[in-house]
């Protein structure tokens, strides 16, 4: 069994005693202000919940259209294309594009996604995770974790991170300041990889260069769109969920 102590210093998280940085803790769902930031966008949810509005500079109205045209795989490694995850017409689907299988961080995030999919599941939003690798590496995350595998899919070649045109490259990966929010969570991210294997990265490398984001839809509304700008920066999951509650299934 791998643990984070055992980990080739590559793959091993730099991160210090809970006690030694001045990050605020961070939980899945809490009711504390928040503001939802991205190019040109600013939105706070202090006294209402507001729909955030997707730049139509970032993504154009057809990006679902784009997006559902792409084809993955489930977990068990059947092919399946992205139109066919959730209702086209009226469904709400909560799209949560992780890293790549064997990154530490998105064990962390992965299991904060199956702690909070009971909540979802009762709001009516079907819960989807992506992540780079093959099938066989999703099915290491989802046994060791665990990890529902009908939530899970595999894009070994990136092709939806490249439609929604997510971060890539080592600065993003490495030195990105926003990669020190994972400090709030070392409680969580240490619980999250304790059964952590290195074996679930990709064989093609270059995918640990890929980042990450959130997205939701409402049939093929892009309701809510986030992009990670550093690893282990994660769109927060109560804003996530306050967006899903604007969004009821019909």
């Amino acid at each position: 069994m791998t643990t984070m102590q055992s980990l080739p210093p590559a793959f091993r998280p730099s991160i210090p005693p809970p006690n030694s940085h001045a990050f605020p803790a961070a939980t899945p769902f809490n009711n504390s202000p928040k503001f939802i930031v991205s190019k040109g966008l600013r939105v706070t949810l202090r006294n209402s919940i507001i729909c955030p509005r997707v730049s139509s500079s970032q993504y154009s109205p057809q990006i679902a259209e784009t997006l559902s045209d792409v084809s993955i795989f489930t977990a068990s490694g059947e092919p399946v294309m992205f139109s066919d995850l959730w209702d086209q017409n009226q469904g709400v689907a909560v799209v949560a594009l992780l890293r790549h299988f064997g990154c530490p961080c998105c064990w962390e995030l992965a299991s904060a996604l199956k702690e909070s999919k009971a909540r979802f599941d009762s709001a009516g939003v079907k819960l989807i995770a992506v992540g780079i690798g093959t099938p066989t590496k999703a099915r290491m995350l989802a046994n060791r974790l665990p990890f529902p595998m009908d939530c899970l899919y595999a894009d070994p070649d990136r092709k939806a991170y490249n439609v929604l045109n997510l971060y890539y490259g080592f600065g993003r990966t490495f030195f990105n300041p926003a990669s020190t929010k994972v400090f709030s969570r070392f409680d969580a991210l240490q619980k999250a990889v304790k059964n952590y294997t290195i074996e679930a990265t990709p064989d093609d490398r270059s995918g640990v260069l890929q980042q990450g984001g959130m997205f939701v839809f409402k049939g093929k509304e892009l309701l809510y769109a986030r992009k990670d700008e550093g690893t282990g920066d994660h769109a927060p999951l109560d804003d996530v969920f306050n967006v899903c509650c604007k969004a009821p299934v019909a």
